[in-house]
């Protein structure tokens, strides 16, 4: 009679347990799946016709250099700044004339890197503060 009993359990347990093991099936081949689609690549952006090979829109860092003017002329400006106590001449791509700008000044100047020379975007002077009693 144990035995009977035994076996009819036994018999319940692995039915329920075929169903459990299909369901547990049935979810992770549901996750794998949609693991699968969510790591997928995106197809890449695409190029203008005429520029193979060239990426667009990147953006380039803005930097910033200080220093006092060695050179200006109407293209390019030149300023000589201190690094590491060791004096380095940087020389700017201007897209407009700078104004009353002038050799000697000290100039703060905001630049990219572009096409393998430094692109000035904005040149301003520096005015030294005036230190004095009031």
């Amino acid at each position: 009679m144990a035995h009977r009993l035994l076996m009819g359990f036994a018999k319940i347990t692995t039915e329920g347990a075929d169903m459990k093991k299909a369901l547990a099936y049935l979810i992770c081949t549901a996750f794998l799946l949609s693991a699968i689609a969510f790591a997928a690549d995106r197809p890449a952006s695409t190029t203008v016709a005429g520029e193979h090979g060239k990426i667009g829109n990147l953006k380039s860092a803005k930097m910033n250099a200080r220093g006092k003017v060695v050179e200006v002329t109407e293209k390019t400006i030149k300023i000589e700044r201190k690094v590491k106590n060791e004096a380095e001449i940087m020389e700017f791509i201007l897209d407009t004339p700078v104004e009353n700008v002038v050799v000697g000044d000290a100039v703060k100047i905001a630049y990219i890197e572009k096409d393998g020379g430094l692109l000035a975007s904005r040149v301003v002077k520096i005015i030294p503060k005036k230190s004095g009693k009031k």
